[in-house]
């Protein structure tokens, strides 16, 4: 037989190939290898920035907490723990260095504790109470001082909490169960909680400063050991601030809550959360302080209602 017989036909009469062709055809390039006939007469641009990450300051006198919440907001793509502090004191320096969009701030520390600190952190930056402390005049106090949030362990998720950080920057109040109740006790009565001592004498670290550092060391304004509550001040110099006469700008009682939240650093919003009242009510309300403070600004009227403002003989009180 020739060795050259050619391969039966299949059944549909074509000849059957036991091997694949030799020069096989090459690959159609894609849409991207095809050069554009009019190729852009724009350079390409800039890459976009990368979004800024929420720098935030912990402050809590347990090492695992810290650790725990450094690994759980750092884990964020928007979140960055900055710095970490055992006490209200270490809390302030550590905000007032790095300047953080949020501090989370425990109640009970050693030293100063939470409560004592929160005045003068609230002037630097948006805090958020996050504590086991649940009681309820633990809570009024927190946000009549200017906490922007209260949050109690064990009463949310990790999810929860980190919504919560990014909240309290944006100036949006969040709540767990325990310091929602407290509230809501407070608008069903209609009357705040009485004013008395915290417990463990929570809140009275800084009602009397102590003595002055050497002005070569840090300004006046810069010192935690200079600041104190704005109940109970003393002067820097030795001698007692008079108390001011505030009847004689005939305030109402909710003027003068509000007032005295002023006085205390907390914003309109805050203001609003705390009184159970809208802004635009409080704005009505500031309106009206400002004008019997004879005040064209905040500041102005706080010197006024402490007694700080320098006397003016020419116009009144």
């Amino acid at each position: 037989m020739p060795d050259d017989v050619s391969p039966a036909p299949n059944r549909y009469g074509a000849a059957a190939h036991r091997h694949a062709p030799q020069h096989p055809s090459p690959p159609i390039p894609g849409p991207s290898a095809i050069p554009s006939p009019h190729p852009s007469p724009f350079a390409p641009g800039p890459a976009a920035p990368a979004p800024e990450r929420l720098r935030v300051v912990v402050a809590d006198d347990n090492p695992v907490v810290r650790a725990g919440l450094g690994v759980l907001l750092s884990g964020r793509a928007d979140i960055q723990v900055v710095a970490e502090a055992a006490d209200g004191r270490e809390a302030y320096e550590k905000t007032l260095e790095h300047r953080p969009d949020v501090v989370l701030l425990d109640v009970r520390m050693p030293g100063v504790d939470g409560i004592s600190a929160l005045p003068h952190l609230v002037g630097i930056a948006p805090v958020l109470m996050l504590t086991y402390s649940r009681e309820s005049e633990i809570v009024h106090e927190a946000l009549r001082l200017g906490a922007g949030g209260y949050l109690v362990h064990g009463e949310f998720t990790a999810n929860q909490l980190v919504q919560a950080v990014r909240d309290t920057k944006d100036g949006r109040a969040n709540f767990t169960v325990t310091a929602a109740d407290a509230l809501l006790a407070h608008m069903r009565h209609g009357t705040p909680p009485r004013r008395g001592p915290l417990p463990e004498g929570l809140g009275s670290a800084l009602a009397t400063a102590p003595a002055p550092p050497p002005p070569h060391t840090v300004e006046p304004s810069e010192s935690l050991s200079q600041l104190q509550p704005v109940v109970g001040q003393s002067s820097v110099s030795g001698g007692s601030v008079p108390t001011p006469n505030r009847q004689q700008y005939g305030l109402s009682s909710r003027e003068v809550e509000v007032m005295d939240l002023i006085a205390s650093g907390m914003s309109n919003q805050q203001i609003a959360a705390t009184c159970f009242i809208s802004e635009k009510t409080v704005k009505n309300h500031i309106n009206r302080i400002f004008t019997k403070l004879h005040s064209a600004t905040r500041s102005e009227a706080i010197a006024h209602w402490l007694g700080t403002a320098p006397r003016n003989p020419g116009r009144q009180p």
